[in-house]
C-alpha cells in the first residue's frame, strides 16, 4: 500500500509540475545546490516503470530503476575509434562543458565511471539505440553513429534542464537509472524554413538547427528562393543576388485590393557559398541533412528580375514586394533549362545530401497559354495541356538531377500532367496527393497545411497573437496527426517516409517570431514522426511537454504558451 501511495504521489507531482522541496524526499540522493531540479528527479524516481520519463519524442520502451548516475569530472566516455562516433558525442560534450564546467574525455583510462558506446550490429535501424543507465556506468548500443547521437540526445533530456544553460551552473548533474530501447517510426523527420520572403541570419539558422536536433529531427528543408527574394549565391549568375536578393519595399500587414501600403524600405540579403557550406556542415554535425529548395517553374520573380530572358513575357520583372502567387514563371525553352541546370550544378556541389527540392507548386499557366513558343513546344512534344507542359518541365529537371545522383522532391502539384520517374512527392494540399503518389509507388512526405503549417495561428482567439498567415493549428491538432493515411493498403504504407512542419515567412520577420510559431508545435510533431502511433496519447504527452518547456525557458526560446492554459 505504501508503495502504491508513493507512486501516486509521484505521478501527481509529475502532472502538476509544482516546485518540489528537497526535504520532501529525505531518502533521495540529494546533494546539490539546485534542490528544485534534483528533487524533481527524485519525484520521477518514484514513478512505476509504466509511467514515462519526461522525454520527447517518447521512446519505444523505457523502464525506471532505483538510483541515479552522477555526471562529474571523473566521468569518461568510451566509444569506437571512428570520426562519426566522435561526432555523435560532440554536442553532448559541448553542452556539458558549458553548463557543468567540465567535458567528459574520450577513451581515457583511469576514470571512476564511464559512458560506454558500443557498435551493435543486431540493432537493425541505423537511427535506433538502446540506453541503459546504471549507478556507475551508462551503456549505449547502436549499429550506426546516428543511433548513438540520438541516444546522447535522450541522455541530455534525462539530465536537469540547466544542462541547456549557456553559462556555468553550480549544481549536481544526475541521471535517473533506466533502460530505454528506441528507434524512429519514420526516416524523414523534417522542419522547413522559408528564408525567401524574410531573411534569417546564419546564427538564426544555427539556433533553429540546434532546437531541431534536441527533438531528433533529421531533415532541414531550406526554402532558398521565392518571388520576394533569391537567397543563395550562384557564381555563374551574380545578378541573382545582386538584383534578385533585394526588393524595393514590403507590403504592410494583410492588405488586398487598391488600398495596399508598403514600407518603402529596400529589403534583402543572401548567403554566400561559404556561409551555405558552414550551415550545411553545422547541420551535418547534428546528424541533420539539409535539403535545399530552388523554386521552379513558378515562384521565380526574383530570378526573372535578374535575368528576364528566361521568362515568357517581355518584362521588365521586379522582385515581388507583396505576398501571393504571380503569373510570371520560367519559360520552358532551351536557354532556361541551361540556366537552371547551371544553377543546380552549383547547388548540388554545395549540398552533399541525397535530395534537391525543386518546388513545382502554384504554377499559373497564363503566360504559357499566351506564349507562341510554348504552344509550338506542346505541339512538337504532343502535350495535350499546360498541365502536361508543367510535367515536361519537371521531368526534364528530374532527369538532370538523376545524372547528378540526386533525388528530386516536389510539392504535390508535380503529380499534375504525369509524375516524373523516381520523384518524391511532398503533399501539402491535404493528404490526397500523398495517397495518390503512394499508390503509384512513389515515396511521400506528408506536410498538409491542415496540420503542419506552423505559420498558422495557434489560438481560436488570435486577437492577442502576432500576425500570422491564417487558419488554426493547435499543439493538440499537430499531435493527433497520423502521417500514414488509413486509405492506403498495407503494401502501400511503406512509401510514406515521414512528415514535416513548414514555416512560411510572410509574417515571420525575426527569430523571436520564428520560435513563437514553431514551438511547442514542433515538439508535438517530433513525437508524431518518431514514436509508435499506438503509444501516442495526448493526456500523457501534455505533462511531458510542460516539463520540456522548462528546457526551452533555459534556452530563452520564445515559445507560444497556450498549452500552459489548457
Amino acid at each position: 500500500m505504501a508503495k502504491i501511495c508513493a507512486t501516486l504521489l509521484a505521478f501527481f507531482l509529475f502532472l502538476s509540475l509544482d516546485l518540489v522541496r528537497a526535504t520532501d524526499f529525505p531518502d533521495a540522493e540529494i546533494h546539490t545546490i539546485s534542490q528544485v531540479s534534483t528533487a524533481r528527479n527524485s519525484a520521477i524516481a518514484l514513478l512505476s516503470d509504466k509511467l514515462p520519463l519526461p522525454i520527447i519524442p517518447q521512446p519505444v520502451s523505457m523502464s525506471r530503476s532505483e538510483g541515479f548516475f552522477t555526471l562529474d569530472p571523473t566521468t569518461g566516455i568510451e566509444l569506437p575509434e571512428d570520426a562519426e562516433w566522435r561526432r555523435a558525442v560532440k554536442c553532448f560534450q559541448r553542452k556539458v562543458n558549458t553548463a557543468a564546467g567540465f567535458s567528459p574525455e574520450l577513451n581515457v583510462s583511469g576514470k571512476k565511471q564511464y559512458i560506454v558506446l558500443k557498435k551493435d550490429t543486431k540493432i537493425v535501424n541505423p537511427e535506433g539505440y538502446t540506453l541503459e543507465v546504471g549507478k556507475k556506468k551508462i551503456e549505449i548500443h547502436a549499429s550506426d553513429a546516428k543511433g548513438a547521437f540520438y541516444a546522447m540526445q535522450t541522455l541530455l533530456q534525462l539530465l536537469p534542464e540547466n544542462i541547456e544553460s549557456r553559462k556555468k551552473v553550480d549544481q549536481s548533474w544526475t541521471i535517473p537509472c533506466c533502460i530505454i530501447r528506441d528507434e524512429p517510426r519514420y526516416s524523414w523527420r523534417g522542419m522547413h524554413l522559408d528564408v525567401g520572403r524574410h531573411f534569417f541570419t546564419v546564427d538564426d539558422v544555427k539556433r533553429y538547427l540546434d532546437l531541431m536536433a534536441m527533438y531528433k529531427f533529421n531533415r532541414f528543408h531550406w526554402h532558398l528562393t521565392e518571388d520576394q527574394g533569391w537567397r543563395i549565391e550562384i557564381k555563374k549568375y551574380p545578378r541573382l543576388t545582386e538584383v534578385g536578393a533585394y526588393r524595393n519595399g514590403t507590403i504592410i500587414g494583410k492588405q488586398k485590393g487598391l488600398e495596399e501600403h508598403y514600407d518603402g524600405q529596400r529589403y534583402g540579403g543572401y548567403y554566400t557559398q561559404d556561409q551555405v557550406r558552414e550551415i550545411v556542415q553545422y547541420a551535418s554535425d547534428l546528424f541533420i541533412t539539409t535539403v535545399p529548395e530552388i523554386e521552379m517553374p513558378g515562384h521565380c520573380l526574383s530570378a526573372l528580375a535578374a535575368y528576364p530572358e528566361f521568362g515568357c513575357e517581355n518584362g521588365p520583372y521586379e522582385t515581388a514586394t507583396k505576398w501571393g502567387v504571380f503569373r510570371s514563371v520560367f519559360c520552358p525553352k532551351p536557354a532556361t533549362f541551361r540556366f537552371l541546370e547551371d544553377v543546380l550544378s552549383e547547388v548540388t556541389e554545395l549540398f552533399p545530401g541525397a535530395y534537391i527540392h525543386i518546388g513545382g507548386d502554384e504554377v499559373i499557366k497564363e503566360s504559357w497559354e499566351e506564349s507562341d513558343f510554348c504552344q509550338q513546344l506542346m505541339k512538337k512534344e504532343k502535350l495535350q495541356s499546360e498541365m502536361e507542359l508543367q510535367s515536361f518541365f519537371i521531368r526534364h529537371m528530374g532527369q538532370f538531377l538523376k545524372q547528378k545522383n540526386k533525388k528530386m522532391i516536389g510539392w504535390d502539384e508535380i503529380l499534375e500532367g504525369g509524375l516524373s520517374d523516381d520523384a518524391i512527392v511532398m503533399s501539402w494540399r491535404g493528404d490526397r496527393g500523398g495517397i495518390e503518389a503512394a499508390r503509384m509507388k512513389h515515396e511521400v512526405i506528408m506536410s498538409p497545411e491542415s496540420h503542419c503549417y506552423f505559420n498558422y495561428y495557434q489560438a481560436a482567439d488570435n486577437s492577442k497573437e502576432p500576425l500570422a498567415f491564417g487558419g488554426l493549428i493547435t499543439v493538440r491538432k499537430v499531435y493527433n496527426y497520423d502521417p500514414t493515411p488509413e486509405e492506403l493498403l498495407p503494401d502501400q504504407t511503406s512509401y510514406v517516409i515521414g512528415a514535416q512542419g513548414n514555416l512560411w515567412s510572410e509574417y515571420i520577420t525575426h527569430i523571436d517570431q520564428l520560435e513563437y510559431q514553431a514551438f511547442p508545435r514542433a515538439l508535438a510533431l517530433s513525437e508524431v514522426v518518431w514514436s509508435p502511433q499506438e503509444q501516442r496519447v495526448w493526456m500523457e504527452f501534455k505533462p511531458r511537454l510542460k516539463e520540456q518547456l522548462r528546457r526551452l525557458d533555459v534556452l530563452g526560446v520564445n515559445y507560444a504558451k497556450h498549452i500552459l492554459d489548457n
